[in-house]
């Protein structure tokens, strides 16, 4: 038996989405079928992911390993503290930079946010359109609805990285700062995440729970907060959509999510 983890926007989905593609539904399907098991391994909330729970997976790493399920069992539940959360949210705000702050059950976004992507894009439309459908499709909220609920993750958009700078020299002893190397338009983007657990972490407790060897388990990501995901799997795929730097530390690159790439992936590593 192998454990599969998949993450999911640019990878099991469109950046995004909540509809895979028919191939890859039928590959995990048919992996499943073969005696495998397949998890969500994202930084997605419950909230988030949970429209994709329908297609029979088997549990799922969220808020990129800050929320762990296998079947009905919860293996892990670490939120930040409130102490954590109100300092970040703090030093956040008096460096200009924006968020989305992630709860188990909500996501809730400063609207200013759309007014930075527009305004550093030179009023790109395509992006403006890609923003307000990730915000509809994934049900992002104002974050004045925010309900005071332990916050997991946030993600954070400014213009510039020194921003950053006075909020790591506080966080970053207990948080790492993924910052993405794709988003462009001159908009630095990332997420913090909690040291206390990353998503490796979150695929090494499942394989525990499961009584599976970690070299058995085989993991599928896009970006650099699959890199941890990517480092612990006994076999590691990029897609070719995918961040740059993790293709090269990935032991396989396969076609992109808009090609098939799963589907051809599954099928070429033997996993259907």
């Amino acid at each position: 038996m192998k454990l599969i983890f998949l993450d999911i926007d640019g990878t099991l989905t469109e950046p995004g989405r909540n509809v895979p593609p028919h191939s890859a539904l039928d590959a995990v399907r048919a992996a499943q079928a073969a005696g495998n098991r397949v998890f969500l391994c994202s930084g997605r909330n419950y909230a988030m992911l949970s429209p994709l729970l329908s297609y029979g997976f088997d549990g799922y790493v969220a808020s990129a390993g800050g929320y762990v399920v296998c079947g009905d069992r919860v293996l892990y539940d670490h939120p930040m503290t409130d102490a954590q959360y109100r300092d970040a949210l703090r030093l956040m705000r008096e460096n200009g930079i924006l968020v989305t702050v992630e709860t188990r059950n909500g996501s809730f976004c400063d609207g200013g946010i759309a007014d930075l992507l527009n305004r550093v894009s030179n009023g790109n439309s395509e992006l403006m359109r890609w923003r307000r459908a990730i915000e509809e499709e994934l049900n992002i909220l104002p974050i004045d609805r925010y309900d005071g609920s332990p916050v997991y993750k946030i993600i954070f958009y400014c213009e510039r990285a020194e921003q950053l700078a006075p909020v790591r020299a506080v966080m970053e002893r207990d948080f790492s700062f993924v910052v993405q190397d794709g988003f462009g338009f001159g908009v630095v983007n990332g997420e913090i995440i909690n040291r206390a657990f990353d998503k490796g972490r979150g695929v090494a407790l499942v394989a525990k729970e499961l009584g599976v060897n970690i070299a058995d388990t085989v993991g599928f990501g896009d970006s650099m907060n699959d890199l941890e995901m990517i480092e612990t799997v006994g076999t590691s795929v990029c897609m070719a959509n995918g961040s740059e730097t993790l293709k090269q530390r990935a032991d396989v690159v396969c076609p992109a999510v808009t090609e098939n790439g799963l589907a051809q992936a599954f099928r070429d590593l033997g996993l259907c």
